[in-house]
């Protein structure tokens, strides 16, 4: 979903890094699993010209349709699937040289209020990546019991505090429920108290977890990596960039079991922005980016 990636001129994330893991050449097939707003699949087509072709998937149809406008150029040699990119086994049908996969919250979902993804904007409660399908974040903490909330909040955000943030969020839901996203961020700030991280707003880690489970983010996500690495001709290659522990954690455990049966471990340790991309783009920070090759 190109995570960190803003619009047309900004850099998404670990770029170079992750175009030099992927071994990018003229020819072959590429797939862009979250293709956002098409910034690493720009320059993975022009990279792979003149024969190169790719596969754009996103969930987001807003996003792409930007991508679809900013690939243009490209022509036929680039499909758009409207899709998750753990559909890519069923759509792709030729083995492809190189996967790319950006997970998380493109930065134009973070920016439109109306999404409802920011505690910083007051925007519906929303969080879908696909607005068209699924439940809303406001529905899970309307309808949650309390017990569920505070489990969902520390298992997806790994929030400390979430007993006590659940027990807020349902005594406040009594007098009102949740539309908007600054009214629940308002009651989680003050369950929360102060971030124990310096610069961390206290609403950060329910946002993430209410997210996670919007989305169903983790939903599958080893078994989704297997099955598309599984896909990938001899010495193919497959990137992930994740951005929070729990997603990294679970792209490390997978790839490195691969790495056991017919794959070969890129990145022993995960690849990371250096200062000055982190200062150019703060949203980058966070970033991990892990990969493998098929052995041929």
């Amino acid at each position: 979903m190109g995570s960190s990636e803003g619009a047309r001129g900004h850099e998404p994330v670990l770029l170079a890094e992750a175009l030099e893991l992927l071994a990018v050449s003229p020819g072959g097939l590429w797939v862009d699993g979250t293709v956002g707003l098409g910034g690493h699949a720009e320059e993975v087509l022009r990279r792979s010209a003149p024969g190169g072709r790719l596969v754009a998937f996103d969930r987001d149809a807003e996003a792409l349709a930007r991508a679809r406008a900013r690939l243009a150029p490209f022509g036929e040699r680039v499909r758009f699937e409207h899709a998750d990119f753990r559909e890519i086994p069923a759509r792709v049908e030729e083995p492809p040289r190189g996967v790319l996969l950006d997970l998380g919250v493109s930065s134009m979902q973070l920016d439109t209020a109306a999404r409802g993804f920011s505690f910083n904007a007051e925007g519906p409660l929303d969080m879908r990546m696909d607005p068209s399908a699924g439940f809303t974040a406001a529905e899970l903490v309307n309808r949650l019991p309390e017990r569920e909330l505070a489990d969902l909040v520390y298992r997806w955000g790994e929030e400390g505090a979430s007993r006590r943030i659940a027990r807020a969020i349902v005594d406040a839901r009594r007098r009102r429920h949740f539309t908007t996203t600054t009214e629940l961020a308002a009651v989680v700030r003050r369950a929360a108290g102060r971030s124990r991280r310096p610069g961390l707003d206290p609403a950060t880690r329910t946002f993430q977890a209410l997210r996670i489970a919007v989305n169903r983010e983790l939903e599958g996500l080893g078994a989704a990596l297997e099955s598309i690495a599984g896909t990938l001709e001899g010495g193919g290659r497959l990137a992930v960039i994740a951005f929070h522990s729990l997603e990294d954690r679970e792209v490390k455990h997978t790839l490195r079991a691969l790495a056991t049966r017919g794959f070969r471990l890129l990145t022993k340790k995960p690849v990371r922005p250096g200062e000055d991309e982190v200062r150019r783009n703060p949203r980058a920070r966070s970033a991990r980016l892990r990969a493998i090759e098929r052995v041929p």
